[in-house]
């Protein structure tokens, strides 16, 4: 049986190893749910970066930038990071460029790693089927809320590691902690984590549509990953 272990920031990734494990990326508010959506409803590829210039620079090449701070779109940017905006498939056939404040720093900080797949909660049963097939360790990489630990990304680790549970062994406090955590609040995601901290914050710019499409479940098939080339695309 393979294991499955939590990281619950960024700035804590250093005390794990990332080498031949599978690494699932998580920013439930809002950058992975973003790009779920983004590439169930037509985008081709997502860029992701973890700084803004670098971001920015990929629109004279075709790409349509996202970039968010601190929850609000960056200057200069055409998009922020709302999930919603993807819906109605306005962005078929397009490629994005993509910064955001926790989450493309997540996925920068986990390579090395076998396999890097976005986790949210719209595919999580997709993605943990997906993640059955691949017989690897799994290490859920939570990218918090600059630097520190944040409730909605440990619960999604809490809920992968329940999904995980007949093909990876539990076997350490963080992954048992969450898992007991997702157990007894999964059942009523919104309202739990309508106290968490960052959706508060989002709450306060008026985004409630984001925050619900974060919490739903199972909606896509699409499974979200890093190519060898460093960009996401459905695998």
């Amino acid at each position: 049986m393979n294991s499955i272990e939590v990281c619950f920031s960024p700035e804590l990734i250093h005390l794990h190893e990332v080498s031949g494990k599978l690494v699932v990326v998580v920013d439930i508010f809002r950058a992975t749910s973003t790009m779920v959506a983004a590439l169930a409803h037509g985008v081709t590829e997502i860029l992701p970066f973890a700084d803004l210039e670098s971001c920015r620079a990929m629109q004279t090449q075709g790409y349509l930038i996202a970039g968010e701070r601190n929850g609000l779109t960056a200057p200069g940017f055409e998009l922020g990071n709302s999930p919603v905006a993807f819906l109605e498939g306005g962005y078929a056939g397009k490629k994005l460029a993509m910064t955001t404040t926790n989450g493309t720093l997540a996925i920068e900080k986990s390579k090395g790693a076998a396999a890097i797949l976005i986790g949210a909660f719209p595919n999580l049963q997709a993605t943990a089927s997906y993640i059955q097939s691949q017989k690897l360790d799994v290490l859920v990489h939570c990218a918090g809320w600059k630097g520190r630990f944040n409730l909605e990304d440990s619960l999604y680790a809490g809920a992968l590691v329940q999904a995980l549970r007949e093909s990876h062994a539990n076997q350490e406090d963080g992954a048992l902690a969450m898992e007991s955590l997702f157990t007894q609040e999964g059942n009523n995601l919104a309202n739990y984590l309508s106290q968490a901290s960052h959706a508060k914050r989002l709450q306060n710019h008026g985004i409630e549509a984001d925050i619900a499409f974060c919490l739903s479940l199972n909606r896509y098939e699409q499974v979200v990953g890093l190519t060898q080339k460093g960009e996401l695309r459905v695998v």
